[in-house]
């Protein structure tokens, strides 16, 4: 490669930003607004031995640039910037530090942990204010140019409407890293995602879409490596326009576009959970990987009047500064990135409320949330906010603007403390149920804004969450000071595992009741990977660490009788969510607009079948409650009737007039049980369980 590349840079263009291939040669486009000169640094293909060393001829806008004659896709290189080194000022430039470019597409050599990667002098006596001068490029991964091209074919977008979603979270490597049935390097790849079989698994769920935790590449954190752990969740990005090496079975970047192709012609779409709120590089005592060596300044949010240190609203030790027009749009660009180049259907984003803060806090009209709301693709995908973070004013549930979903964890806490059996939940459920008006029922958004879920990545999972009083998180070695105290669970009687058939059983059926109450809730479900088949990970509800069968599926727990009747059940239920429109209405119900004369489309009922009015709603001990909805159609009026008893006794509910001829859908307590006609007015629903009633009225 050496003997054909050119001895010297001609001045190519500011833009596109990254390295672009041309056919003829490379442009290099990298922005700093405070270095005084950067550095292109070439290498050989393994990124071990640097051949070239260039420095880019010209700056336009503070973006540097240079144009490579005669190179090709498959060049190796990293950057080295100049410029002061004033901590104290907010500047950290180190020219002895091997820096990935922002914008690299691909990587090569893993991230290696030395003292040579920080700035400073690690153990220096003035800690990051001293300066090292060691070489970190041995220790560096390198960014590879790389031909975008792919043949997508007929490849064309599911384009789900939101109120038929149904997302599966789940971790790339966890839901394949134990199937036998893959060779080794497939297993944990997008290779696997790909596998027919897994595809097939989501359809019989009825799953729409399926959302990845993060596959941008990342980093294997220092303390982490120091523990003898892993970085299993990846939210410590290194690259926002790279996908992690690892989960490349050959180190192709089309794997990734074949898999996407491969669950869009089965109808399913694919979500990125991305990271831009904060980097792998920490707080002022963290590694000069990328940004901080090119601009701190610019990239990150410094304290004002004290710029050594960084506003951690994130709890990682640093927050990207998205007020930043370039950094905006570094953001701007990986998100089009991602969409274009591998037709990812949406985004959910860690710790979005960090995304939208301005100068004054939190602010639903910053310039990330404008940006993407008139970019012509963006405001087109699905986009789904986690709406908290640690910082000021820093939990902003139902505050987004129009066109974006968000985590609603007052349905998850909600629904935990009413099938737990706690005092005065009945309302609230009520709320949730009909699609939490009282936080997103404003500015014209939709009840598919509220993304509904009794379990996530972060947390217990659905068999944990009625199998433990408490968290075990011995195994992170943080001595027990990660992950919430505050888990709403109950184990019904034994810590952990039980072989008490009683205990076994109310476990199973209160899992049940908390699935069916998220599939009958307006709202977008969203599952967590393996709570179809019962999967848990010991009582750890911070697992954010552990590469390991305590994350990883268990298929063979899947293929047990158990496994396989939980999973049937979970089908049973998103079958008749997608069958009933008026278990996923795609806007607000109301009680005065009428389907019949004497039939709003929704309403609440007691045992007896008369109206919950307002005197009953304030009955802290009442655990049961009946929810009818109804549309109208084409073909005439569709109507569920939802009976949900979450006391300790067998209660029977009087169905409420006017009278049709129910059928029952499912029953939590006999989820095996095939639907049957209702012969009568009555129905007899067990302790702690959920029964779903349907009807179809023709039209004249």
């Amino acid at each position: 490669m050496a003997s054909t590349l050119s001895d010297k840079l001609l001045p190519g263009r500011a833009y596109p930003l990254g390295a672009t291939w041309d056919g003829l040669g490379i442009n290099f486009a990298v922005f700093s607004a405070h270095a005084t000169k950067i550095e292109l640094c070439v290498f050989d293909p393994t990124g071990r031995k640097e051949l070239s060393r260039f420095t880019l001829p010209e700056c336009t806008d503070e973006v540097w640039h240079g144009y490579l004659p005669h190179a090709g896709a498959g060049l190796v290189y990293g950057y080295r910037a100049y410029g002061p080194y004033e901590p104290q000022n907010g500047h950290r430039f180190n020219p002895h530090k091997l820096l990935l470019d922002p914008y690299a597409r691909k990587l090569v050599r893993p991230l290696h942990w030395t003292d040579a990667l920080a700035g400073y002098r690690v153990g220096h006596g003035k800690a990051d204010l001293s300066f090292d001068r060691r070489d970190s490029a041995a220790a560096m991964p390198k960014a590879v140019v790389i031909d975008d091209a792919f043949n997508w074919g007929d490849d064309t977008r599911p384009d789900r409407p939101w109120s038929d979603t149904v997302i599966y979270e789940a971790h790339l490597k966890g839901v394949s890293a134990c199937r036998q049935d893959l060779r080794p390097n497939e297993r944990g790849s997008f290779f696997a995602l790909a596998d027919p079989a897994f595809i097939e698994h989501l359809l019989r769920l009825g799953v729409t879409a399926i959302e990845l935790l993060p596959v941008h590449a990342f980093a294997q954190d220092r303390f982490l490596v120091q523990r003898g752990l892993r970085n299993y969740w990846g939210y410590s990005t290194m690259a926002f326009f790279a996908p992690e090496p690892s989960y490349l079975s050959k180190g192709m970047l089309n794997e990734m576009r074949v898999a996407i192709r491969r669950l869009h012609a089965a109808g399913i779409e694919v979500f990125l959970d991305v990271v831009y709120n904060h980097t792998a590089e920490g707080n002022e005592m963290g590694p000069t990987l990328s940004w901080r060596g090119l601009d701190n300044k610019s990239y990150y949010r410094l304290v004002p009047g004290d710029e050594r240190y960084y506003v951690n609203d994130t709890g990682t030790g640093n927050t990207l500064n998205l007020a930043h027009p370039r950094v905006l749009q570094m953001v701007m660009d990986s998100l089009r990135y991602w969409a274009t180049h591998f037709r990812i259907d949406g985004y959910r984003f860690d710790l979005g409320v960090t995304l939208g803060r301005e100068a004054h806090g939190f602010d639903p009209g910053a310039g990330f949330f404008d940006a993407v709301r008139q970019d012509p693709l963006l405001s087109r995908l699905k986009l789904i906010s986690e709406p908290w973070d640690i910082g000021p004013g820093g939990y902003q549930v139902g505050n987004h603007p129009p066109g974006w979903a968000e985590w609603n964890d007052k349905f998850r806490d909600g629904a935990r403390r009413f099938w737990r059996g706690d005092s005065g939940q009945r309302p609230d459920l009520a709320t949730r149920l009909a699609g939490s008006g009282d936080l997103f029922n404003r500015r014209a958004r939709r009840p598919w804004a509220s993304v509904n879920f009794v379990t996530a990545h972060d947390g217990f999972t659905l068999r944990d969450v009625v199998s433990y009083n408490a968290k075990h998180n011995d195994a992170n070695k943080e001595d027990g000071r990660d992950g919430t105290n505050d888990n709403h669970s109950c184990n019904w009687g034994v810590e952990g595992p039980s072989d008490d058939p009683a205990i076994e059983a109310i476990r199973q059926r209160v899992a049940r009741a908390l699935l069916a109450t998220l599939m009958c809730s307006h709202g977008t479900p969203m599952l967590l990977g393996g709570d179809e088949f019962g999967r848990t990970q010991n009582g750890n509800n911070n697992a954010y660490c552990q590469d390991n069968k305590t994350s990883w599926f268990d298929w063979g727990q899947a293929h047990s009788e158990e496994g396989e009747a939980m999973t049937a059940f979970l089908a049973r239920l998103t079958a008749i969510r997608h069958a009933h429109p008026s278990l996923r209405s795609d806007r607000f119900m109301v009680n005065d607009q009428m389907i019949l004369p004497d039939m709003a489309e929704i309403a609440w009922f007691d045992v007896r079948g008369d109206y919950v009015w307002d005197e009953a709603w304030n009955d802290p001990e009442c655990r049961t409650l009946a929810l009818r909805r109804a549309t109208r159609g084409a073909e005439g009026i569709e109507a569920t009737l939802v009976l949900i008893n979450g006391s300790a006794e067998n209660v029977r509910f009087v169905m409420p007039a006017p009278h049709f001829s129910w059928r029952v859908l499912v029953d939590t307590a006999d989820p095996a049980k095939d639907e049957w006609p209702l012969e009568n007015n009555e129905v007899d629903v067990s302790d702690r369980s959920v029964v779903v009633l349907g009807c179809r009225l023709v039209s004249n």
